[in-house]
């Protein structure tokens, strides 16, 4: 894979129909402020584009309890998977800023199709596993689900919901956005610092084997050991999607400013260190940033200035890989 001509540019999809609570949508235009704050002219530095949304399926009353908005959920993956696919084929490096993590599917799901051939590893950096399905989980949130439909697993050794047929023909669908199937392997998919999840979730990482570099393994072994021997497992993979839940971090040091806060998580400098490893690799084809939720920040907009130092930083990476 050559990226001398690669051309970042920033995707936009001010989506949060898929989380518990409303505002990530909000997350996009924190950022922007962040960085005129700063002075900074980042998003005036690359082209962009805007993903149709649908925010306002919030206030339809929704049956679907296993799965809530699931049908307009699958419609958004689906805008955000076409957008992803067409952009990579015109040689674009997507660095897509998304309201709610469900929006992910539709990222990995955007990626298989433009590259059907080719293996996809996953970096998840998050404090939440996301491998619930409507079968498994207890809030019926989708962001908590996209990597069960992306591994195209449902987890029914873990049942504990009954979902209505109308669900499981949506979730259905979500399983084959792009292509039909899973669109990664269990063993190309990489956790760093999940920390919170239900016995379902871990069941499934156990079964699986999903390696997970928790927060006080990266500190203790340090973060080149980690990042070397992660790499090493995405040897076999063409292409990385790396995807940047900023529920990742410490709340309590950063900012509660996010749908789903953990205590315990990594610092900013982290978080660039992981990202900018794998950037290294010249494999990394697409990465993502959510779950900035500024209605929910009680420290101003410190949740989306930290993002964008983040943001910032691993993009001046990027542009170093290019050429």
């Amino acid at each position: 894979m050559t990226y001398s001509s690669k051309i970042i540019k920033i995707i936009k999809n001010r989506s949060d129909i898929g989380a518990g609570t409303r505002g990530a949508d909000l997350g996009i235009d924190a950022l922007e402020i962040a960085a005129i704050v700063k002075d900074n002219h980042f998003f005036n530095d690359h082209p962009f584009e805007d993903v149709p949304t649908h925010n306002e399926s919030i206030y339809n009353k929704d049956k679907n309890s296993f799965a809530k908005r699931i049908g307009h959920v699958l419609e958004q993956c689906t805008r955000v998977a076409k957008t992803i696919e067409r952009n990579v084929k015109q040689g674009f490096f997507p660095l897509l800023l998304s309201g709610d993590h469900s929006a992910a599917l539709g990222t990995v799901s955007g990626l298989k199709a433009a590259y059907p051939s080719k293996r996809i590893g996953v970096v998840w950096i998050d404090a939440h596993a996301d491998l619930h399905s409507p079968h498994t989980s207890p809030s019926g949130n989708i962001h908590g689900m996209p990597l069960a439909a992306a591994l195209n697993d449902d987890n029914l050794d873990c049942q504990i919901n009954e979902p209505l047929p109308e669900t499981l023909l949506y979730w259905n669908g979500m399983k084959n956005i792009g292509i039909e199937g899973a669109k990664i392997l269990p063993e190309d998919l990489i956790y760093f610092g999940v920390r919170d999840t239900e016995e379902p979730e871990d069941r499934q990482i156990a079964k699986l084997g999903i390696r997970n570099y928790m927060v006080h393994e990266l500190r203790y072994r340090g973060i080149n050991t980690c990042m070397q021997e992660a790499i090493q497992k995405l040897v076999p993979c063409d292409i990385i999607y790396i995807s940047f839940d900023v529920d990742s971090m410490d709340c309590d040091m950063i900012s509660h400013g996010t749908g789903t806060p953990v205590p315990k998580g990594f610092d900013q400098y982290e978080v660039i260190g992981i990202i900018n490893a794998l950037i290294d690799t010249q494999k990394v084809a697409c990465i993502e940033f959510v779950e900035i939720n500024p209605l929910l920040d009680t420290k101003g907009n410190k949740m989306a200035e930290t993002a964008f130092e983040v943001l910032n930083e691993i993009t001046k990476t990027l542009k170093k890989s290019f050429f």
